[in-house]
C-alpha cells in the first residue's frame, strides 16, 4: 500500500518513504485511516484499534452477522491487518532512518553551494550521529570544519577517513594547505600556521610552496624562532630575493643564541644585501662577533677572542660596545705580556667612552697607570 512522499517542515524535502495506515473499526469491519505525521516525529504514531473494541456478542447464543460479515470473519480479517501493519512499521522506521541521513548529507551539500557552511556543518555533523561514517560523509564533515576555522576537527575527521581510506590523504592536505594560503592572503598567521601543521601531520612531506617563508616569518615574529627555522630552509629556492631569505634565518639563530652559526649565515649574504641593509648586517656581525669573544675568553681561548673582538671593532659596531671590546682586548693583552698594545688599547677606551659618558674611564685609567708605573719589567703587565 502506497501513499504520497510526506514533506520535511521548512524544507520542502520528500522523504523517500510510504506512509504507514492504520486500521480502524467501520460499522464492525476494519477499514483502512493515513496517518499524518510531521516530517521530524521521533516515532510512529500508535492508531491500531485494540481488539476490545471489536463489537460485543449479543447476550443471545446467535451470532448476528454485519454487512453480510460474519464476526469470526471480522475478527481474522483484523487479525491479519494488524499484524501485516507491525511488519509495515518495522520496514518503515527502518527506511525513515535511511532517509533521514541521506537528507541530512543533502542539505548539507546544499547549504555548502550556497556558502552557509555552519549550516552544512550541523547537518554532515547530524548524518555522523545518525550512525554514517562512511569516508564521503568523514570528508565532507573535515571540508566543513576547515572552512569554519575548526583547523583541529577537520584534522580529526580526515584521519579517520584516511584510516578507512589511505587515498584521502592527499585530498585533505590539499585542502588544509588552502585554507592556509587563503590566511596568509588575510595576514592572518595563525590560522596559517594551525592549517599548515595539520595538512604535515596527515601527510608528511607534502610541499609547502607559497607558504614556507610567510609561516616562517609568523613564528619568527612571535619569538618561535625554533619553530621558524625549518620554514626559512624551506623558503629557499623559492623567494626571488634569496639573500633576503638568508638573513632572516641569521636573525632567528643569532635570537637562538647561535651565533657562530649566525656569523656564517651573515658573511654568506654581506656582500649581496642592498646598501641600505648593510648597516644592518654590520650591526649583527659586530654584535655575534662580541658575544663570541666573551665566550672565547672565559673558555681561556684568548686568540680567538681577539680575533673576535678586532671583527667588532672595526667594525664598529655596535657602537654601545666599542669601548667595552677594547678593554676587554686589553685585558688580553696585558695578560699576555704586551704591555705597550695593552695601553693603547686601554687608551681607546677613553676616546669610546667620552662620547658616551665614560663608565669605564676610571677603571682604564687606573690601568694605564698599573702598568705604566708597574715593578719589574718581567711577567703580566
Amino acid at each position: 500500500m502506497t501513499g504520497k512522499d510526506r514533506q520535511v517542515p521548512g524544507r520542502g524535502e520528500p522523504v523517500p518513504c510510504i506512509l504507514r495506515k492504520q486500521p480502524s473499526m467501520t460499522n464492525g469491519s476494519p477499514t483502512l485511516q493515513r496517518v499524518t505525521l510531521s516530517g521530524r516525529e521521533p516515532g510512529w504514531r500508535s492508531g491500531w484499534v485494540h481488539p476490545i473494541a471489536l463489537p460485543a456478542r449479543s447476550s443471545s447464543s446467535t451470532i448476528r452477522p454485519r454487512n453480510g460479515m460474519h464476526p469470526t470473519t471480522g475478527r481474522l480479517l483484523f487479525l491479519a491487518l494488524f499484524l501485516s501493519g507491525i511488519a509495515l512499521v518495522g520496514i518503515s522506521a527502518g527506511c525513515t532512518a535511511a532517509g533521514n541521513e541521506e537528507g541530512a548529507l543533502q542539505r548539507g551539500d546544499e547549504a555548502f553551494a550556497r556558502g552557509d557552511f555552519p549550516e552544512a556543518l550541523a547537518e554532515y555533523r547530524l548524518a555522523l550521529r545518525q550512525g554514517n561514517r562512511e569516508v564521503h560523509t568523514l570528508v565532507r564533515t573535515a571540508h566543513a570544519y576547515a572552512r569554519v576555522g575548526r583547523i583541529d576537527e577537520a584534522r580529526d575527521h580526515y584521519r579517520e577517513a584516511i584510516e578507512q581510506d589511505p587515498d584521502v590523504a592527499d585530498l585533505a592536505a590539499s585542502d588544509l594547505l588552502r585554507v592556509a594560503r587563503r590566511a596568509v592572503e588575510r595576514r592572518d598567521g595563525i590560522a596559517a600556521a594551525a592549517s599548515m601543521e595539520a595538512a604535515l601531520a596527515l601527510q608528511p612531506g607534502v610541499s609547502l610552496t607559497g607558504l614556507a617563508l610567510p609561516l616562517a616569518r609568523h613564528f619568527a615574529g612571535n619569538g618561535q624562532y625554533g619553530e621558524a627555522l625549518p620554514f626559512f630552509q624551506k623558503a629557499l629556492g623559492e623567494d626571488g630575493d634569496e639573500a633576503e631569505v638568508i638573513f632572516e634565518m641569521a636573525l632567528a639563530h643569532e635570537e637562538l643564541g647561535d651565533c657562530e652559526r649566525a656569523l656564517a649565515f651573515f658573511d654568506q649574504v654581506r656582500d649581496e644585501v642592498s646598501p641600505s641593509r648593510r648597516s644592518e648586517v654590520d650591526w649583527h656581525v659586530g654584535n655575534c662577533s662580541f658575544e663570541m669573544a666573551r665566550e672565547a675568553q672565559e673558555r681561556g681561548f684568548n686568540d680567538d677572542a681577539l680575533r673576535l673582538y678586532r671583527a667588532t671593532i672595526d667594525l664598529g659596531e655596535p657602537r654601545n660596545r666599542l669601548a667595552q671590546a677594547w678593554f676587554d682586548t686589553a685585558e688580553i693583552l696585558a695578560g699576555q705580556g704586551q704591555c705597550i698594545p695593552a695601553v693603547q688599547a686601554f687608551e681607546q677606551v677613553l676616546r669610546e667612552e667620552l662620547a658616551g659618558g665614560g663608565l669605564l674611564i676610571q677603571r682604564a685609567r687606573e690601568r694605564i697607570d698599573e702598568i705604566r708605573f708597574r715593578r719589574g719589567g718581567e711577567g703580566p703587565c
